[in-house]
């Protein structure tokens, strides 16, 4: 009997804090009883009976809540009546808002105030834009001399595609990129940017006649390539434009020492540092 009554009283304890933590009426109503060896505790709040259908038939059959594990011998159960929808529904935001504000606490102040790709891209730092200017003065040369091979008697188209993935314009589209970088943070970004998108949209749309025409293509005219030939050189042409007078002429400047060099094999100890400095920005 002492034992039992232990047990009685762990179990109320029990249920005054399921009460509490739950915030229901303190004038909750128990009720003991013994079934077969069964003890039974059930909790009743009329004061929060809905009278609405759904909580009627709840209340004919109250639902039970399991204190304890079914691994005891004795079961011990508590039942309690339906309270209003309000009180339902208030509890279940407070839950939700709850829930809401710990996540957002999780979260650290630099990562809400950043980009959410900022841990995954970083952003490389830029070379002078004059290292930059010279490759693409050479890219726009080497342009120009694939126009000219499309002019003899039978193009090799192949080997036209290989100049476009060789030399200066192999490295084209990260160095117009950064003069288009430069331009923005001088305030021209957006036709720079403009230029480059027009450049290289020509470009992937030469390459693409040039492998049309090398399977034999009849859609793939020269005409049509020497018009994409143009346009990527006027983009490019327009892009130069927001460089600064004195780097573009020191651009072209070291764009011509860069050809000297190869045209006469010179030493790379002889080589002036901006050539190679060229020469390290084309071979990336």
């Amino acid at each position: 009997m002492i034992k039992e009554c232990t047990k009685l009283t762990a179990v109320v304890k029990r249920v005054e804090s399921y009460i509490q933590k739950s915030e229901l009426d303190k004038t909750l109503l128990f009720s003991v009883a013994t079934h077969s060896g069964e003890m039974t505790i059930s909790i009743y709040t009329p004061a929060h009976v809905s009278t609405s259908g759904l909580n009627s038939r709840l209340l004919r059959s109250p639902p039970r809540r399991t204190l304890f594990p079914a691994r005891y011998h004795r079961n011990f159960s508590v039942s309690c009546a339906l309270f209003s929808d309000k009180r339902r529904e208030s509890r279940r935001l407070v839950t939700v808002a709850l829930g809401v504000l710990l996540q957002w606490l999780a979260v650290p102040k630099d990562a809400v105030e950043a980009s959410p790709f900022d841990k995954y891209v970083k952003r490389k730092q830029l070379d002078p834009l004059e290292a930059y200017v010279p490759a693409v003065l050479l890219a726009g040369v080497q342009i120009k001399e694939l126009e000219k091979s499309l002019e003899v008697d039978e193009p090799k188209y192949g080997d036209c595609r290989n100049i476009l993935r060789s030399g200066p314009a192999s490295s084209l589209r990260v160095n117009i990129r950064a003069v288009a970088q430069y331009a923005a943070d001088g305030g021209n970004g957006k036709l720079a940017f403009s230029d480059v998108d027009q450049c290289l949209s020509a470009l992937e749309g030469l390459d693409s006649l040039l492998l049309r025409a090398s399977r034999n293509d009849p859609g793939a005219s020269i005409d049509s390539m020497k018009a994409q030939i143009v346009t990527a050189l006027n983009a490019l042409d327009s892009l130069l434009k927001t460089v600064p007078a004195d780097v573009l002429d020191k651009g072209k400047s070291v764009a011509d020492s860069y050809f000297f060099s190869q045209e006469e094999d010179v030493a790379p100890e002889k080589l002036d540092p901006d050539v190679k400095q060229l020469e390290s920005i084309l071979s990336m």
